[in-house]
């Protein structure tokens, strides 16, 4: 999204907020959801599941949306928390704000093909978790999020691949080895 500033004009219900690194911008069960752009910072979303167990399903870092989409469109609790992992900046969007501003032809096409990369990272992703091996999975973060790996501790990203940190390190020792 690179018209921000055109979409803010458009868009007066947005808001424009400060978070430090640990808080927690939303929560599971929470009603009040909005697409969130992250100006500056990291974010991460995940849900913590029956057992206690933290699962990482997406990081956001500058340039990036990020929120509950099925609870943003279907006004249902949200199923993630957001959270920041580093001081950030954000603009909150109300959930009518991204479909009521005026855009020209040219800005929604790129904004459609901004989120079409988006949607076929998330479903390469998807299918990755489903039965590639967890170095591939390894791959594609690192091409998904090159700037990740060092604002990022090694745990959190093996939660985002489904894998154990040792894992990880192996991988990234065999990366290293290979190099």
């Amino acid at each position: 999204m690179n018209n921000i500033k055109d979409i803010l004009k458009s868009a007066p219900k947005a808001t424009q907020k400060s978070y430090k690194k640990g808080e927690i911008i939303q929560r599971a069960g929470d009603f009040n959801n909005s697409p969130i752009y992250v100006k500056k910072g990291l974010l991460k979303s995940y849900l913590i599941d029956s057992k206690g167990k933290e699962h990482i399903y997406m990081f956001a870092p500058e340039n990036w949306i990020i929120g509950d989409l099925e609870a943003i469109q279907y006004e249902q609790p949200s199923q993630l928390f957001i959270e920041c992992l580093e001081d950030s900046e954000v603009i909150v969007f109300q959930k009518d704000c991204l479909f009521n501003i005026e855009l020209d032809k040219e800005q929604l096409a790129e904004n459609a093909q901004v989120l079409y990369r988006r949607i076929g990272r998330l479903q390469r992703r998807v299918l990755m978790l489903m039965g590639a091996p967890a170095a591939d999975r390894y791959m594609y973060f690192l091409e998904t999020y090159p700037e990740l790996p060092n604002r990022v501790p090694q745990k959190m990203i093996a939660s985002y691949l489904g894998i154990t940190p040792q894992t990880l390190s192996s991988i990234r020792s065999e990366i290293s080895r290979k190099k």
